[in-house]
């Protein structure tokens, strides 16, 4: 599991020129479709992109339950690296779009 620390720096250092949005994977397999997102200390706010089966449109949750994000927007080589990550050879990164 990706410690708590992790997704919380995400999160904080989303890129700039990426949209706010994507699917949440919460550890009890839940998935999140978010259009926007809101960072108070330790809790991250979502807002469904439609509410869900009790009319729930906003989540408050802590990093601890974030299994994964998925992307639904392409990610460009700049977006990625500014994310810190990096290529795991000298290849120039490919995504497909």
């Amino acid at each position: 599991m990706i410690p708590s620390e992790n997704w919380k720096s995400f999160f904080t250092d989303w890129p700039a020129d990426f949209p706010c949005n994507g699917v949440l994977v919460s550890t009890l397999n839940e998935a999140i479709p978010f259009r926007n997102f809101w960072l108070k200390n330790d809790l991250l706010l979502l807002e469904r992109t439609v509410p869900d089966a009790t009319s729930g449109r906003f989540l408050l949750l802590g990093f601890e339950v974030i299994n994964l994000v998925k992307f639904i927007n392409p990610l460009s080589e700049a977006t990625i690296t500014e994310s810190g990550f990096v290529a795991s050879s000298s290849d120039k990164l490919q995504p497909s779009l």
